[in-house]
């Protein structure tokens, strides 16, 4: 009987403690991350957002559980990993990158959903207006600046006249920043090249078939591009072609040169933003979109050589980081 009744009374504690454990686990906040597609910029902005929340207080497993997926550029997975984000009631979710915000926006108009990595919120139909985005959705965006990257390459090359422009058209993203830039080189009497991809199959095909027109290629912040860099850098180097990246990590990835924002940064700065939603203190619709107001000049010596080109000494004193060196 003494036997038995010491069995009972510790079945009796297990039951207590798993119930305990059960609580705990309900009692997490639970927050979505999803990211279009791996690459250095993305991939950068994901670990900005979780140092962020941990600096505030928000530690995964402890006080929060972040449900991580990665889409793979796949569309019908965006919207099954959003739909199952709204199924297991998440508290908070993160998207990255403009398609990953469209198939959570879609998919729910109740939980605070933040973006990072957008270009355009107002022409992607996120928000109302920057200012006042006034639905569930708000973020950050990282619209770089065209205008300074384009001066770069003419203080680089005084002689540039044509200017090949390759993005993926199917991404609205890509398809603005296209635009701008056309319009930015017109100014400065440089024509433009388009060429545009659906896929990263499509990359090489069509860089091969403007390298013979063009002076140098200009990459957006296009998520195709940016997760297949090395193809579009085979081809530029191969012709001794110029790439001016959008972002610090195509010039990681190959690129020549850019001037462009911090992505870590970025996705640093939407955490705070998840701090304030978090802690009660404001919601989507009232909190404006943000941006980062610093830039960094990043150089690629590995790439200049291999294209047989030399820095004028006027940039590398301006660059923040000289790959290569």
């Amino acid at each position: 009987m003494k036997k038995l009744s010491i069995l009972i009374l510790i079945a009796v504690l297990v039951s207590i403690l798993s119930a305990g454990s059960v609580l705990a686990e309900d009692d997490l906040i639970k927050i979505g991350i999803l990211q279009l597609v791996e690459h250095p910029a993305l991939d950068a902005a994901y670990q900005g957002f979780v140092d962020a929340l941990t600096e505030a207080g928000y530690t995964d497993g402890v006080n929060i559980e972040i449900d991580y997926q990665n889409a793979q550029a796949d569309q019908s997975n965006l919207m099954t990993i959003s739909e199952r984000f709204v199924k297991n009631k998440v508290d908070l979710i993160l998207a990255i990158a403009t398609p990953a915000a469209q198939a959570v926006a879609s998919a729910t108009t109740d939980i605070p959903i933040l973006f990072t990595a957008v270009t355009d919120p107002v022409t992607a139909r996120l928000v109302e207006s920057n200012e006042v985005p006034g639905l569930n959705v708000t973020g950050t965006t990282d619209a770089g600046p065209i205008d300074k990257q384009i001066a770069l390459l003419l203080e680089m090359f005084p002689e540039f006249k044509k200017l090949g422009i390759i993005y993926n058209s199917s991404e609205i993203n890509s398809e603005v920043q296209a635009k701008q830039a056309e319009e930015l080189a017109a100014e400065l009497g440089i024509s433009v090249e388009f060429g545009t991809i659906t896929s990263v199959n499509d990359i090489e095909q069509v860089a091969i078939s403007m390298a013979g027109k063009i002076d140098g290629f200009y990459a957006p912040t296009d998520n195709t591009i940016a997760s297949a860099m090395p193809n579009l850098v085979k081809v530029a180097e191969e012709k001794k072609l110029p790439i001016i990246g959008s972002e610090p990590g195509m010039v990681e990835g190959g690129a020549l040169a850019t001037v462009g924002i911090d992505y870590y940064k970025l996705g640093f700065q939407t955490g705070k933003m998840a701090e304030r939603i978090l802690k009660g203190e404001s919601i989507p619709a009232e909190m404006a979109v943000e941006a980062l107001t610093d830039v960094d000049v990043v150089l690629n010596q590995d790439t200049a050589k291999a294209i047989g080109f030399e820095f004028p000494q006027s940039v590398r004193d301006r660059a923040t980081r000289i790959i290569g060196e």
